[in-house]
C-alpha cells in the first residue's frame, strides 16, 4: 500500500496526523480499524448468505461471471462439449503453423550461404560477398 512512500514521507504523515488529531489519535486509529473489521465481516456475511441462497459453496473469486458460469452452471460434460469444436480448430491451426514454420526453416537453411561450406580466402581477409541469386533463379 505504501510502496511508493519512503520512511521520511511516512514519518511526516504520522507527524501530520498527530498534529491534526492530537490526543484523539489512538481513538481515531481504533475507529478506523473497527471500520475495516466491520467491512470484512460484512463481505464475509454477504458471501455466506449468497452461498446459502444458491445452495453451493461460493468464494469471492467465484463471483467473476466467467468463473461463476464455469463452476456452477455448466457440468464437466457441457464444458467439454463447448471446448471440443474449438479444440479441433486450435489443433488444425497449430498443425498448419508448425508446417509453415518447418517449411520456412528448410528454406532458410537452403538459402544460407554460410552453411554451403565455401572455403575462405588464403590471405585471411574477409571473403568477397557472394553474388545474390535473383528471384528468377530461385523459381
Amino acid at each position: 500500500m505504501f510502496d511508493n512512500l519512503n520512511w521520511w514521507e511516512i514519518g511526516a504523515l504520522l507527524l501530520l496526523a498527530l498534529l491534526i488529531f492530537g490526543d484523539r489519535l489512538p481513538t481515531v486509529i481504533n475507529d478506523g480499524l473497527r471500520m475495516v473489521r466491520n467491512l470484512r465481516k460484512m463481505a464475509s456475511n454477504a458471501t455466506t448468505d449468497l452461498s446459502r441462497e444458491l445452495g453451493t459453496d461460493i468464494q469471492l473469486e467465484d463471483l467473476h461471471p466467467k468463473a461463476f458460469i464455469r463452476k456452477h452452471l455448466l457440468s464437466e460434460e457441457d464444458e467439454q462439449a463447448i471446448r471440443k469444436p474449438l479444440q479441433g480448430v486450435y489443433d488444425n491451426l497449430r498443425a498448419d503453423v508448425t508446417g509453415v514454420h518447418d517449411d520456412l526453416k528448410d528454406v532458410a537453411n537452403a538459402a544460407d550461404l554460410r552453411s554451403n561450406g565455401r572455403p575462405s580466402t588464403a590471405t585471411g581477409s574477409a571473403p568477397a560477398p557472394a553474388p545474390r541469386a535473383s528471384y528468377d533463379d530461385a523459381t
